[in-house]
Order: C-alpha cells, then sequence, then structure tokens
C-alpha cells in the first residue's frame, strides 16, 4: 500500500520567509535543500503527497526544477497565496484544487491553504489540514484541524498516522469536553426540577 503524506508552505526560493519564520537557514539553498532532502527521505516515489500551497518563488523554468527534485510522482497540489506561478503549470502535478474533500483508510479530509473555523462534516469527525500559518496559529485543542506546513514538522511532511494519533488525542479531548458540558446540564436540570419541586 502506498503511503500518504501531507505538507505545505516549502516556499523554495524565498529568501524573506527565512526571516519572516525564523527558518535555521543562511540562505534558500541551504533552505531548499534542507526541505527537498527531507521530503524525498519520507515520501517515496510511489507514495501520494498533498501539498497545500505556497510551493516556490521564481519564474515558471524554476517550477519545474524544483518540482523535479522531488521523487514522489503523485502529489495533489492545493494552492496557496504565492502560487500564481505555479498555477501555469498545474500539469506537473497530479490535481490542482483550492479547498478538496477527500477519504484515506475511510478518514474524511478537508484540504484547504487557509485554516478554517469550520469545515464540511466538520461535526461528523472529518479533519482539516492546513498551511499558511507557519505555526504560529494557535492551536485548537478540541478541534480536529492541523497546520501541516513544515515549519511545523522539522521541515518534513506529516505521514497520515502521525496525524491520526494527533486528531485522536484531539477527538478524545472534544468528547470528554462534551461529556463534561452534559453533565452539568443535567446537574443544573436536576437542581431547576428541585427547585420547582418536580
Amino acid at each position: 500500500m502506498r503511503d500518504v503524506w501531507f505538507t505545505s508552505d516549502f516556499h523554495f526560493g524565498h529568501f524573506n520567509i527565512i526571516r519572516y519564520c525564523k527558518r535555521p537557514f543562511a540562505n534558500t539553498q541551504e533552505m531548499d535543500d534542507a526541505i527537498a532532502d527531507r521530503v524525498n527521505a519520507c515520501v517515496k516515489t510511489n507514495d501520494v503527497l498533498y501539498f497545500l500551497g505556497d510551493f516556490c518563488m521564481g519564474k515558471a523554468e524554476q517550477v519545474t526544477v524544483y518540482r523535479k527534485r522531488l521523487a514522489c510522482r503523485t502529489i495533489h497540489f492545493t494552492e496557496g497565496n504565492h502560487d500564481r506561478t505555479v498555477r501555469k503549470l498545474q500539469h506537473l502535478f497530479a490535481s490542482w484544487e483550492t479547498l478538496s474533500e477527500i477519504n484515506v483508510v475511510k478518514q474524511r479530509i478537508v484540504l484547504c491553504h487557509y485554516a478554517l473555523r469550520v469545515w464540511p462534516h466538520h461535526a461528523q469527525g472529518a479533519w482539516h489540514l492546513y498551511g499558511h500559518s507557519h505555526g504560529n496559529l494557535p492551536d485548537e485543542p478540541l478541534s480536529l484541524s492541523l497546520d501541516v506546513g513544515v515549519d511545523t514538522h522539522d521541515f518534513r511532511p506529516w505521514h497520515f498516522d502521525e496525524i491520526a494519533t494527533v486528531t485522536k488525542t484531539k477527538a478524545a479531548a472534544r468528547e470528554s469536553n462534551l461529556q463534561a458540558e452534559r453533565r452539568a446540564v443535567l446537574s443544573e436540570l436536576a437542581d431547576y426540577d428541585q427547585e420547582i419541586g418536580i
């Protein structure tokens, strides 16, 4: 079975992102090499990679060069705000969306470059994976959402199983919170019933 991976925000060739995000690289060459190497160390040729936007800066020729550096043949692309040039070369990727809903091992997942507060089927346990925030958006511990950008994961992609572990913990916390809220409501109702003599 092919492994499934998720990532975002490579920003290949983008010098200012090193300063903006305090990335531990001296220059874009060092950053580009580190990210490409870490992706290729995890994601094999026949695996599937979902990329959630902000691939690279530069001209069309550079987009092609950066794409060729990644060994994975099947990269599904969700567009980010820095993908104007990449948009012209959509044929380099298996698919191109601005928001997508997928299923992996019967798990529904909503993919978007941007973090959403609600998303399709969130109340039924759908996950939401996003980028753009570079790890700067506070995590919602009861929300089945996760920033999968490289800045959140040592500049490497997230494996589906890693995300499943995180969301399982969040789902348990959310269920515990719901049960506590139900108990509080039932307690209030019991107190009210007692007050009016039912």
